[in-house]
């Protein structure tokens, strides 16, 4: 557990903010949609103006985190772009079931509120949470001695990951994440 928490810390190092895990997640799924990202495209794409787009782009290049092909402009992830969105969506998408299936909000509150929290949440709270679902919907026992969690379900299957950090690696998103 202590290696997750220290692989984690090294994603997170950055302090990414809400807005830029905006510009990261758009540059994502334009590329993988239509398979190129312009500036063009990702103002379109947040409903803003190319000039604060291309601002944006070069406080992300110089964090390493996009790059821009030369006879292109296209914008790509550099892996630790990648890296940042697969902990984006990770952490977006455990929030976004436990708000929803494990306390009970709606659908559209679980969404806007772990949208807000993606970012904020620390490597160690990542774990701890991540570690906390996959214990109530994954164990069997768990349920058979709590009445209350008998008819828990929630439709998030962490049981076969080890890990955070094998849930982020393997991270593609979910589909109530794109706008």
């Amino acid at each position: 557990m202590a290696k997750d928490i220290e692989n984690l810390h090294k994603i997170v190092e950055s302090d990414i903010t809400h807005s830029m895990t905006h510009y990261l997640l758009t540059i994502h799924k334009l590329k993988e949609g239509k398979g190129y990202a312009r500036v063009t495209d990702i103002a379109k794409e947040l409903d803003l103006t190319k000039g604060s787009v291309s601002t944006a782009i070069v406080n992300l290049k110089k964090r390493g985190l996009v790059i821009e092909e030369d006879d292109s402009k296209f914008l790509l992830l550099t892996e630790e772009g990648h890296q940042e969105v697969h902990r984006i969506l990770s952490t977006r998408t455990l929030l976004y079931y436990f708000l929803k299936d494990f306390i009970g909000v709606s659908r559209d509150i679980a969404n806007k509120d772990a949208c807000m929290m993606e970012h904020l949440m620390s490597p160690e709270s990542l774990e701890k949470l991540f570690h906390f679902m996959k214990d109530l919907a994954c164990t069997c026992e768990n349920k058979a001695k709590n009445k209350r969690l008998q008819n828990f379900a929630t439709s998030l299957d962490l049981c076969h990951f080890d890990g955070p950090q094998q849930f982020i690696d393997q991270q593609k998103g979910d589909a109530h994440i794109h706008k």
